[in-house]
């Protein structure tokens, strides 16, 4: 699908340039001091989210009656799950497969969002071999200062 892109103030003071866009394109109102917006006709809207929760339901019924699959079908998508151990690649799968899901249920995805950052971050640390074995410790707290707990009154 196309998208046309205007600024927020064309929306406010030009309204007949944004919505005859709407035929052929969904619209992004750019705004400096906040998140972009998107526009669309709701028929397109109803077909994404259809067409997702179908999407997100073929592939969960794929990962319970083939894990191996939907975890190619996933690398496939997702070239950074190599990085992953083989244990966390496996509960990486299940639990973006487990949010994208819900997600096209409830029309709710940015936890599907959250966790695929999360995860890839999560990748790209075991990608750096050294990054990895810092991370895991020894830790040398000899110069370690003992702070407060945030919000915790004293009494």
């Amino acid at each position: 699908m196309a998208t046309r892109t205007f600024p927020f103030s064309t929306l406010i003071n030009k309204q007949t340039s944004v919505f005859p866009a709407l035929d052929d394109a969904d619209v992004i109102l750019e705004r400096r001091d906040a998140e972009n917006l998107v526009l669309m006709r709701s028929e397109r809207f109803d077909a994404m989210v259809k067409g997702l929760g179908l999407a997100a339901r073929s592939l969960a019924i794929v990962a319970k009656g083939n894990r191996g699959l939907a975890e190619e079908v996933f690398a496939e998508e997702l070239p950074w799950l190599v990085w992953l151990p083989v244990d966390a690649r496996r509960e990486c799968v299940k639990e973006l497969l487990d949010h994208l899901l819900a997600g096209a249920e409830t029309g709710l995805l940015l936890p599907f969002s959250r966790a695929l950052r999360e995860w890839q971050s999560t990748a790209e640390v075991y990608s750096d071999p050294e990054l990895t074995r810092r991370l895991r410790g020894p830790f040398d707290t000899a110069d370690a200062v003992d702070v407060e707990r945030p919000g915790r009154a004293d009494g």
